[in-house]
């Protein structure tokens, strides 16, 4: 700004100057030739009065080398001329002033030279005699005048420019200190020009309502930070034209980026092909969605595109860690599938058995042992059935009384329901440790011990022994079941507690069993909130360690 007024206040100033001096040129050369005129005539006057009363005479002697004097005859003829020889020069009779001078008494006339440089004025008056007296004189024009002059005139434009360069720097810097010094924070507070006010009060309106607005959009940027920071979800926010607006933190961890993400296209913060097409078909206005596994876990995305009066403005990227889910959905398939083929197998045996008897295929001697292959499998059909119904009510979230149980208690009862199956077996049951007391439902910390001593005699050698141990470790219980059995390979180790997986399936009939004690004891551990480890060498033995 500064800039502009100082050049309007040289331009002004050069053309005020330049202005002047051609307009007081013209005045001062306009009153020149007013009085070069006055003094034409004046002098023409003075000596036409010698003239006349002397005659041609008069000019014998005399000498003027500022004025030119012509006597001119009444036909035209030049009588007499102070600058040229008379017979030399033209007839006068159509000359302007002569013409005139003859006609009324007296005349005048100016004309240019041939250059335009000069410019010669003429008086004339008629004498007594009837001859015509001129007198003239020459002088330069405007135009000459100021070329000769232009030496004197660049000077005088120069040494005013460099005046006016000098002050106006200073006037323009004057004039703008004042408005720099301006406080935009608080306008109203300002003393400066008078113009200024209604301009000051309408910022002072806006800054305030400015002000006001920033502080709600801080507000509710605040806010949607504080919600998106909290969020399990990932959740990006991209322009149309796919650079990151906002990531949270879910997404930044997921995605591995950090702040620097915010203003980067997100195609470079993540190349997966299918995130690429899910984005360009969000932009093509469908919804896109698909899954995919991430630093070991299963992710549910969803991408949106924002719109806003028609038009898209930007994409939203919603991802979902699906993992629990999708392994839930396995575990409900390989359940579903286990489950079936777990009561058809032993269905199938009974119904085979039964048609056998029904058809008289069956010798008398025979019918005691079918009778015993249909009652044992379906008796193994209700174990089944109770384990299956065990596990809906560990899944379900319905909460049963809790009550103070002591379990060893649990673990004498638990030795005596077994002593049977484990002398079949020659399998010999010790119990070590102390009363230990927690709150707990019976049922369920029943089930956890059943099982496991259930599958150490069960896994056991002939003449093995399985031990249980109680003891207290500050305010924890730790239970433990130990057994001199075949052990568990290494690589199964990790899925034993899974829904009806065994070690060899081949030999599941001869074992017995649901293949669901281990994940009951899985489940009732967690509802009580305890941890479960496991220790097993192929040949020497199992130790499940259980600690509340």
């Amino acid at each position: 700004m500064s800039k502009k007024i100082f050049r309007s206040i040289i331009a002004v100033a050069m053309v005020v100057l330049v202005s002047c001096l051609f307009i007081a040129s013209s005045f001062l050369y306009d009153y020149f030739n007013k009085s070069q005129v006055t003094q034409l005539k004046e002098e023409l006057s003075l000596v036409a009065t010698n003239v006349d009363k002397v005659g041609t005479e008069y000019f014998d002697n005399f000498d003027s080398s500022v004025f030119r004097f012509t006597l001119v005859s009444a036909d035209g003829s030049v009588l007499y001329d102070s600058q040229a020889k008379a017979k030399d020069m033209e007839n006068h009779l159509e000359r302007e002033e002569i013409a005139e001078a003859l006609e009324n008494g007296n005349g005048s006339s100016a004309r240019y030279s041939s250059t335009l440089t000069e410019r010669t004025f003429y008086e004339a008056t008629r004498l007594q005699n009837g001859s015509v007296l001129r007198i003239s004189v020459s002088q330069v024009t405007v135009g000459a005048l100021i070329l000769g002059m232009l030496p004197a005139i660049v000077a005088i434009i120069l040494i005013s420019a460099v005046v006016a360069l000098v002050l106006s720097y200073k006037m323009a810097k004057d004039i703008v200190k004042p408005l720099n010094e301006l406080d935009l924070e608080n306008p109203a507070e300002n003393e400066t020009y008078e113009e200024l006010t209604p301009i000051l009060t309408k910022l002072n309106k806006q800054h305030k309502q400015i002000t006001r607005q920033v502080q709600e959009l801080w507000q509710k940027s605040d806010e949607f930070e504080q919600i998106t920071a909290s969020m399990n979800e990932g959740l990006v926010l991209l322009d149309k034209k796919g650079m990151v607006l906002s990531i949270n933190a879910a997404a930044k961890k997921l995605f591995s980026v950090d702040e620097t993400a915010v203003g980067r296209d997100f195609l470079t913060l993540d190349r997966s092909i299918d995130m690429s097409r899910a984005i360009e078909k969000a932009l093509n206005g469908k919804r896109a969605e698909f899954r995919e596994e991430r630093n070991g876990s299963e992710y549910q995305f969803v991408i949106n595109r924002t719109e806003s009066d028609g038009k898209t403005v930007g994409i939203v990227i919603l991802c979902f860690d699906v993992t629990e889910t999708a392994f839930a959905e396995r575990n409900r398939k390989e359940f579903t599938a286990n489950v079936s083929h777990e009561l058809k197998t032993p269905l199938q045996s009974i119904i085979g058995s039964a048609e056998l008897l029904e058809n008289g295929l069956v010798k008398p001697e025979d019918t005691k042992r079918f009778l015993g292959n249909i009652k044992n499998e379906a008796t193994r059909l209700v174990s089944l059935i109770n384990d299956i119904i065990r596990l809906s009510q560990l899944d379900e979230d319905s909460e049963p009384a809790t009550e103070s149980v002591d379990l060893y208690d649990v673990a004498n009862e638990v030795i005596e329901v077994l002593t049977v199956s484990a002398a079949k077996k020659q399998v010999e049951l010790h119990l070590n440790g102390e009363s230990c007391v927690m709150k707990g439902i019976r049922r369920y910390l029943y089930e956890i011990i059943y099982n496991l001593c259930d599958n150490a005699i069960r896994y056991n050698k002939d003449g093995g022994k399985v031990a249980i141990d109680l003891k207290k470790a500050g305010d924890n219980i730790i239970l433990s079941v130990s057994d001199t059995g075949i052990g568990i390979p290494d690589e199964h180790q990790s899925r034993i507690f899974e829904r009806f997986y065994r070690v060899d399936k081949s030999h599941s009939k001869e074992t017995g069993g649901t293949g669901l004690g281990l994940s009951i004891v899985k489940h009732a551990v967690a509802y009580h909130g305890g941890k479960v480890t496991l220790s097993s060498k192929v040949g020497k033995g199992t130790t499940i360690t259980i600690e509340f």
